[in-house]
């Protein structure tokens, strides 16, 4: 995902209309031709709002379910147009220096992003119905068609919006949209059965197997991810389980042993992961929400590290790649 949302997440809405429409959701960003989420060029939909707080997060603007500005400081030029527009008082402008903003006050309503006009200023959360959302990304089915993408939602974790996702894929679906879902796995199970018949495929997280150690590092236990994944591969659904790298944290050997030997026992054809390496991509966003970044100074791991985990991975017979 970009340093600052795209601009078809800021698209002019159309007409609602239809039985969905009253369907919404807190939509971050919609990002187009994105070739890393799924099969062939996708459109990517992320919502706002997730069930974990991984320290390595990359979305840290999906975490929270509720609307909230981002303040790109290198992006600023002291203008001076948002000052006196917040309504609760929350942004404040000394003249020559980017403006401050109290999280305490701030209601994330956008009136300050909408005088920016050098986009130092976003919204990350902006409410969308179903039909809003499905008439920005069908304006790129011509690169679905040519390449075998489609849609993609994303978060955040979209289960835990399971009408809006449903509603949103069966749409793309009749379209003739390829569907796919991506996801912790850290929801209900019955959210994750409301939307299991809408999606053709799935990249499905795991992350850490020790239940101790993964409410450690993402602020949750493990049981319902690994119920979901069980539940996922049993029902023949297109699944590639990802995991991402992390060093110091996912990278041990027991761990990945646990996770292969987890994927290897669901059987069936579900026997893909593909291992994501640690990056610092998203360090921008925390600083525009005024968060530290929780692995400051963590490096990437090196090439022959992350052949030495996808050499555990084929050692139990499983399909493993390494991301790009």
């Amino acid at each position: 995902m970009q340093e600052n949302p795209s601009p078809s997440a800021k698209a002019e809405s159309p007409v609602v209309s239809g039985p969905d429409a009253a369907l919404s959701a807190l939509v971050t960003d919609i990002q187009g031709y994105s070739i890393h989420d799924g099969p062939g060029i996708r459109t990517v939909v992320f919502l706002k709002g997730c069930s974990l707080e991984c320290r390595w997060c990359s979305n840290p603007e999906c975490i929270s379910a509720q609307p909230e500005i981002g303040l790109f400081r290198n992006l600023c030029t002291s203008c001076g147009a948002c000052d006196g527009v917040c309504p609760t008082g929350a942004l404040t402008y000394a003249p020559g220096l980017p403006p401050e903003i109290d999280r305490s006050l701030c209601s994330g309503c956008g009136e300050c992003v909408a005088v920016c006009s050098y986009k130092a200023l976003v919204l990350y959360g902006r409410r969308m119905t179903v039909d809003e959302v499905f008439d920005l990304v069908r304006r790129d089915a011509m690169f679905y068609d040519a390449s075998g993408g489609g849609v993609t939602v994303s978060g955040g974790e979209p289960l835990l919006r399971p009408a809006f996702v449903s509603a949103l894929l069966q749409k793309c679906r009749d379209a003739g949209i390829h569907t796919c879902v991506e996801t912790s796995g850290c929801a209900p199970q019955s959210a994750l059965r409301q939307v299991l018949p809408y999606a053709d495929c799935w990249l499905f997280d795991l992350k850490l197997y020790d239940p101790a150690r993964h409410n450690e590092y993402t602020g949750s236990a493990n049981d319902d991810i690994l119920a979901n994944a069980a539940i996922v591969a049993e029902s023949g659904a297109d699944v590639l389980f990802r995991m991402p790298i992390i060093p110091g944290i996912s990278d041990d050997p027991r761990n990945l042993e646990d996770t292969a030997g987890f994927v290897q026992r669901l059987g069936g054809t579900n026997t893909r992961i593909e291992l994501m390496p640690y990056h610092r991509l998203g360090e921008g966003k925390y600083r525009s929400l005024d968060r530290p970044y929780p692995l400051s100074g963590v490096a990437p791991l090196t090439a022959e590290d992350l052949a030495g985990a996808q050499k555990v991975f084929e050692g139990h017979g499983l399909e493993c790649t390494i991301s790009s």
